[in-house]
């Protein structure tokens, strides 16, 4: 089969096969697409298997992203630091076929927290480096102080457990068993460690061999003529969108409730300055580093970043370096957004939901009405269950990320119930809770009334109760958004605030601070959470009734609520459409 070429011109001049060099991108990502199931299927975690907290990728011989699997954003940063500090660390010409490198740390080898560990495999073609294979996994539990390896109130990074610089973990397709049971006792999850890490090592071996099928249909010097095109392709494509923006300067500050340490709220504050055809993202005024474990490394402040200008300017942009090239990015030097060594990062992903929405609110002042977004909850609640099994004697560890209410837009609804900016895991399902841990999920339902009321409504947070069925059961929580809501746009009200509230209902019924890390709970006590909603967009008087009345059909908001927000006459209005509808339905 042949096609027609379609020639078409980069800024260099030089002529490309714009259909090849798009069947070339989305062969690609169906590399890592395939890595990704196979990741998923194979693994032992929870948090791997079922909530699928990795992602994959590949990168050409130079250490360039070729493509992301669609999965976790955040971790761009992560692979992006690894393949940086394998470079730095090794020539491709001492690496064999069949080799696997593996890294974790922050500041050793770009990580952006202990738990994700990311392998990297050399691609060879006649005993070249082409192209590397690289995926991230979420691990249950890297040692550290806390159960889960993640504790909001971490002083240092030597707190949150073990630090793995880049290191060779297969040499020639042998996997290093001595490093493999160093890494795995270091864990109190020992054999799921082990299990999952053979998973990743193979992973990156399909997605090589793919990779490699490809380039040789393709011939080697094709290949890499095809990738040069893409990342200028992707390179002009972007600074094209930022000309398109009137030059200026843009803010927009949001806030932490503390560093998890308590204390005072922690400003975020981002500034955009555009001008040309690139575009400058600076966070200076952005609160101090924090002493708690809130810090937000280099690697997850690009990968954040890059999120944000991608979802504003261009969605449907293949995620490549072709990207980078029209974006810089500063922040003070011992802030939160770039901490100082050896500074604690467990809990990064919170910050870096801050930080997108302080990109997305300073880009409000640029973009046209209808692409703007309120406020989102901006957060990654997540609580963990631990304890020893009374059944089996074995330790577990059961973490969940919560999900929240997205912004309203211009001519639409808040999402309800959705991770939203960085993180973009699933959630747990409440049966493999039940089956896997001495755990009981009382209640899972959408959080009436917490989506900010206007012309369009914030979407809904999420509630989770969950029942320890065991003494000495540990929990830790690691949430925010108890002071500072999501701010709406054009009058919008701000969306609703995260609780955590400890035996609901009972006479012992206790409110819980937004971060906790080691609370033991007796067998029958339960923990109850709330999640944030998002901001509304426009004036309450602008809703439309029919809106109104679906509102209130649905159980999304309630009657006094929409009374508070929208005046009892038109929520009586509302209530008799509400009512010809379930009638008609009945």
């Amino acid at each position: 089969m042949s096609h027609t070429l379609q020639q078409s011109t980069l800024e260099n001049g030089r002529q490309f096969d714009a259909i090849a060099m798009e069947v070339f991108s989305n062969r690609m990502l169906s590399i890592t697409e395939n890595m990704a199931i196979h990741m998923m299927r194979s693994s032992f975690s929870t948090q791997i298997k079922e909530r699928r907290d990795f992602s994959v990728g590949i990168f050409d011989a130079r250490g360039k992203l070729l493509a992301q699997g669609t999965h976790i954003p955040i971790h761009l940063g992560s692979l992006l630091g690894a393949m940086e500090a394998l470079l730095e660390r090794y020539e491709s010409g001492d690496m064999l076929e069949g080799d696997a490198f593996i890294c974790n740390d922050p500041y050793l080898a770009g990580g952006t927290h202990l738990p994700d560990i990311s392998i990297v495999s050399p691609i060879f073609i006649d005993g070249k480096v082409v192209a590397f294979a690289a995926n991230i996994g979420h691990h249950s539990d890297v040692g550290g102080s806390a159960a889960g390896s993640v504790s909001p109130d971490s002083r240092s990074i030597f707190e949150e457990g073990l630090r793995i610089p880049i290191i060779r973990i297969a040499r020639g397709g042998v996997i290093d068993e001595d490093l493999l049971n160093l890494i795995s006792s270091n864990s109190r999850l020992p054999e799921e460690r082990r299990l999952d890490l053979k998973v990743q090592i193979a992973v990156n071996i399909r997605g090589g061999d793919e990779t490699r099928a490809l380039f040789l249909r393709m011939g080697v010097d094709r290949a890499k003529a095809t990738i040069d095109d893409v990342f200028s392709y992707t390179a002009q494509r972007l600074r094209r969108r930022i000309a398109d923006l009137p030059a200026g300067k843009h803010s927009f500050k949001t806030w932490l409730d503390d560093d998890g340490t308590g204390g005072a709220p922690v400003p975020i504050v981002a500034t955009v300055t555009l001008g040309g055809d690139g575009l400058h993202i600076d966070f200076e005024g952005t609160g101090p580093q924090a002493k708690g474990a809130f810090n937000v490394p280099a690697s997850a402040l690009r990968a954040t970043v890059y999120y944000c200008v991608k979802a504003l300017l261009d969605p449907d942009l293949m995620p490549n370096s072709g990207m980078f090239t029209a974006v810089t990015i500063s922040a003070p030097q011992g802030s939160i957004a770039n901490p100082n060594y050896p500074a604690a990062c467990g809990v990064r992903s919170n910050t870096c939901q801050k930080i997108a929405g302080a990109v997305f609110g300073a880009f409000r002042e640029v973009l046209p009405v209808e692409r703007q977004i309120a406020s989102s909850c901006d957060l990654l609640p997540s609580f963990l269950f631990s304890g020893t099994r009374l059944d089996t004697g074995r330790f577990y560890v059961c973490p969940e990320t919560i999900g929240g209410g997205s912004g309203a837009r211009y001519d639409s609804d808040g999402m309800d119930a959705t991770h939203v900016h960085v993180t973009n895991s699933l959630n747990l399902p409440a049966e493999t809770m039940e089956n896997e841990f001495p755990l009981l999920c009382e209640e899972y339902s959408l959080a009436i009334d917490s989506g900010g009321a206007g012309r369009r409504r914030g979407g809904l947070g999420i509630v989770r109760q969950v029942r320890a069925l065991e003494d000495d059961t540990g929990f830790s929580a690691r949430s925010d958004t108890y002071i500072h809501g999501a701010e709406g746009i054009a009058g919008g009200l701000t969306g609703g605030l995260t609780s955590l509230i400890r035996n609901p209902g009972r006479e012992d019924e206790e409110a819980l601070p937004s971060k906790i890390a080691r609370l033991v709970l007796k067998a029958g006590d339960s923990v109850r959470i709330e999640t944030p909603g998002g901001g509304g967009f426009g004036l309450c008087d602008d809703r439309p009734i029919e809106l109104i009345a679906r509102d209130l059909r649905d159980g999304t908001v309630s009657r006094s609520a929409a009374e508070r927000d929208y005046g009892a006459d038109r929520v009586n209005s509302a209530l008799k459409i509400a009512g010809r509808h379930h009638g008609a339905r009945r």
